[in-house]
């Protein structure tokens, strides 16, 4: 009997023996049960090249960024105030940013090693989208210069040297017939100085590429009677058969005190670019969401209410992106 309860014993502190030793496949060496955890997406930042903080770009460029943050899993985008559209291009050129908001004739300037990239061509930079218009303006305080051709031997601001303004400068002059060199007198002043020299009589006219109302030629106005020359006619037609990145733009009467009657003009226009290398998903709902929150758009400045799809390629100066080109296909605007 005894050897029989020995013999038990025996048996049953082997049986404990070997499920103490057998353990779950998943468990050997020590690990766990329990399936691991997923890896968490990978954030994307995208850094939006905007302009100065008390223009147009820096505030819609935040309220892209609020918009992308919100729509989109994933994107962590931030609006970073520069020195605008050239710096923009040279940001985006260099990897530094993903998003520029900039001029469409300085993206076309890039895309060819043309004006202000002279030797320096951009091969890599795609369009998004274009959004409002920059219309050129030639603002005179004085009463008989009421053409382009009226110019001639005038004392005329020109913006500053290697500008945007001073390219759209050179191409109204020369479509009109005049030498830049000596035919007119060239006074190299941005936005500001050229207000002052109206005012001072220091120079007879100024080119201007901006937004309207400008509130340079508004402080001036506020002294001053003010009037806008047209670019209308023969000039247009040579311009917007030379360039692609201009169209035409009407500035309605009474936007300055003193111009009295609609001024025909060419425009430029604001668009976002990017690289050809930026992921086309991404291209794509960037684009997407700009449009499908439009309210906030609207809400980050007056001009949002331009920003609309049906515009969206008006004037777009360089090769679609295939992401954003998608989108439009999906709305019907492209084919």
């Amino acid at each position: 009997m005894k050897k029989s309860l020995a013999l038990l014993l025996v048996v049953v502190l082997a049986m404990f023996a070997f499920a103490g030793c057998s353990k779950p496949a998943a468990e050997e060496g020590g690990e766990t049960a329990a399936a691991p955890a997923p890896a968490p997406a990978e954030t994307v930042f995208v850094n939006i090249g905007t302009g100065g903080t008390a223009g147009t770009y820096f505030p819609l460029g935040g309220a892209f960024a609020e918009i992308w943050n919100n729509n989109i899993e994933g994107i962590n985008a931030t609006a970073q105030s520069t020195g605008a559209s050239v710096a923009n291009i040279n940001l985006l050129k260099d990897g530094k940013v993903e998003v520029v908001i900039v001029q469409n004739d300085v993206a076309w300037y890039a895309s060819r090693g043309e004006v202000m990239f002279e030797g320096d061509k951009y091969d890599d930079i795609r369009g998004l989208c274009t959004m409002y218009s920059e219309p050129l303006q030639i603002v005179t305080t004085d009463p008989e210069i009421k053409t382009v051709a009226d110019l001639k031997g005038k004392k005329i601001a020109v913006g500053a040297i290697g500008s945007g303004v001073e390219a759209n400068a050179r191409q109204i002059i020369a479509a009109a017939g005049l030498d830049f060199e000596t035919d007119i007198d060239a006074k190299f002043l941005s936005f500001s100085e050229a207000s002052s020299g109206l005012k001072d009589k220091q120079v007879d006219a100024a080119f201007l590429t901006a937004g309207i109302p400008t509130a340079a030629i508004q402080d001036l106005s506020a002294q001053h009677d003010v009037s806008v020359v047209a670019i209308e006619g023969e000039i247009a037609e040579k311009l917007l058969g030379e360039y692609k990145f201009f169209t035409t733009f009407v500035i309605p009467a009474n936007t300055y005190k003193g111009q009295t009657e609609d001024v025909n003009t060419l425009t430029v226009k604001s668009m976002l670019a990017v690289s050809q290398n930026l992921d086309e998903n991404l291209a794509y709902e960037l684009t997407k969401q700009i449009y499908e929150n439009h309210d906030r758009v609207v809400a980050a400045h007056n001009v949002g209410k331009f920003i609309v799809a049906e515009t969206a390629n008006d004037g777009m100066s360089v090769e679609l992106h295939p992401g954003a080109a998608k989108y439009f296909k999906e709305i019907g605007i492209i084919q």
